[in-house]
């Protein structure tokens, strides 16, 4: 089991609530963290070089384990910032951290871990290599909900 102490890159997700993600006081419903999160996640697994596998299916994986813990609510309209990072690569697993804020503030609104669990055909297999180097290294970037890098002219 490797473990990462430090996320070494700065990947951060950024998201508008949209109004259908609200309860009638306009407060995110909390299943919807765990939307944010698969988008967050997926972002991040593509800015790490594996875009493509996740498309035509040769990077496959399932979620086993998800935990969220809340601080305060984030609200119809504001901007979420994502910051996520790998926290540890098992045998065949590997666990993402996703930290959710408003942006541009400091104070956390939420925090959700995931564990996945690479599988293929035959059931689980093992972390590959790239995979388990990429999740302990992280990666620096921004990313808006198109999965357009902020900084970028395109």
């Amino acid at each position: 089991l490797f473990r990462s102490t430090e996320p070494m890159g700065d990947f951060r997700y950024f998201l508008r609530v949209r109004y259908g993600e609200c309860d009638a006081q306009k407060v995110v419903f909390n299943a919807r963290y765990g939307d944010y999160t698969d988008l967050a996640v997926t972002e991040y697994l593509r800015a790490l070089g594996f875009g493509e596998g996740l498309v035509d299916g040769s990077f496959d994986y399932q979620l086993v384990r998800q935990t969220t813990e809340w601080k305060s609510p984030a609200r119809f309209d504001d901007v979420l910032e994502v910051r996520v990072h790998g926290l540890q690569v098992g045998t065949s697993s590997f666990t993402i951290a996703c930290e959710f804020r408003r942006a541009g503030e400091d104070a956390l609104l939420a925090r959700s871990e995931t564990v996945y669990v690479m599988i293929d055909a035959n059931g689980k297999k093992p972390v590959p290599g790239p995979v388990r180097e990429a999740v302990l290294a992280g990666i620096a970037a921004r990313v808006d909900h198109a999965g357009w890098l902020a900084s970028s002219s395109r």
